[in-house]
């Protein structure tokens, strides 16, 4: 969380715990029969628990929001990581294949470059035979 999040929060607090102490002040410092100040404080807790209430659902539904919002995101990566694997795992296939085909290519030049040059040193041994006879 930002420190613009932080400092609104805090103030949030201190707002809200800030008006619970102005109204218990009041009512101390009123004028009132103590079954009227008793009255009073009843009420007063009761708006609080209420408003109490209100805030804990608002959070309990922005928690819910929020971990949807991280499943969502979380899926999607998941899947995006699962293409580009596979997309990966096809190339590196695709290499394999081709260099194996290259090596079986190069292997039947090399052994006809070996036939070759086999056929070439008989047919030259064939001929100083002949010179020399």
């Amino acid at each position: 969380m930002g420190k613009e999040g932080m400092n609104t929060r805090d103030f949030l607090i201190g707002t809200f715990v800030g008006g619970i102490i102005g109204a218990a002040t009041a009512l101390f410092l009123a004028p009132k029969s103590g079954k009227e100040l008793r009255d009073d404080i009843g009420s007063q807790a009761a708006v609080i628990k209420d408003k109490t209430c209100k805030l804990t659902n608002e959070a309990r539904e922005k928690g819910v929001e929020y971990v949807s919002i991280a499943k969502d995101k979380t899926s999607s990566i998941s899947q995006l990581v699962s293409d580009r694997s596979t997309q990966l795992m096809d190339k590196v296939k695709d290499l394999r294949a081709q260099g194996a085909e290259k090596a079986v290519e190069l292997k039947e030049n090399a052994a006809s470059a070996i036939d070759e040059a086999e056929e070439e040193t008989k047919t030259e041994g064939k001929e100083t035979e002949t010179a020399q006879n």
